[in-house]
């Protein structure tokens, strides 16, 4: 299966970097603390800004206060912060003013999963901080293919959460979704246009120069 496009917007968390271990021990503490289901938390917590996860949860606690809690131990907590299977070599083959990365966390956590997992540090990076509604808004997606000089049309999105692949589509994207985090019936009821395991799954036709992107799955 061929797909084409010229510009792709990534998701960071479920996508290109593994950091489920850590973000559980984060939440972990933080739901303890005020008296929820860890699990729970922990999935509500997924593709989605920090703050909002906070808000609905104690809408009359100290919002700014909490979050830079959770935030202050996502960034110190790094350990088995590494790359999925192929994200490094999707990222080196994709000339860098054609892909954008669009996450839900703060432009300092990214920063620092990124370096944590040794990914090539993207030219565009669209934060929680660049936007005022985060995921499932299409905030986020819109800006990213904006830097990329391209519409959302143009692009491909690749998630992995369901608030995430909602964003992608209604920023009026494709989203290509990765079975990293969440089951297919979840991808499919999100609106995903194509299901694959990982980026290992996709490879970068080389031999297509035109404006168009060629991306090849060599195995749904």
């Amino acid at each position: 299966m061929k797909i084409q496009c010229r510009g792709m917007l990534f998701d960071l968390d479920g996508v290109l970097v593994d950091s489920t271990p850590a973000v559980a021990r984060v939440w972990t503490i933080w739901a303890n603390k005020h008296g929820f289901v860890p699990d729970e938390v922990v999935r509500q917590a997924h593709g989605r800004p920090s703050l909002t996860t906070i808000r609905e949860l104690l809408p009359d606690a100290d919002h700014a206060t909490e979050n830079s809690e959770v935030e202050r131990g996502e960034i110190e907590d790094v350990e088995g912060v590494i790359p999925l299977p192929g994200a490094l070599e999707v990222l080196q083959a994709l000339p860098q003013n054609r892909w954008a990365i669009a996450t839900s966390c703060t432009r300092k956590l990214a920063e620092v999963r990124i370096r944590a997992a040794g990914l090539p540090v993207p030219k565009h990076l669209i934060t929680s901080n660049d936007v005022q509604h985060g995921k499932p808004d299409p905030e986020p997606y819109i800006k990213a293919a904006k830097i990329l000089g391209l519409a959302p049309a143009d692009c491909v999105v690749v998630e992995d959460a369901p608030a995430g692949i909602r964003a992608g589509k209604a920023a009026g994207a494709r989203v290509l979704a990765l079975r990293t985090t969440a089951p297919d019936s979840e991808l499919t009821q999100s609106g995903a246009d194509w299901i694959v395991n990982d980026l290992a799954s996709l490879r970068l036709d080389s031999s297509n120069h035109q404006a168009e992107l060629e991306l090849i799955v060599t195995h749904p």
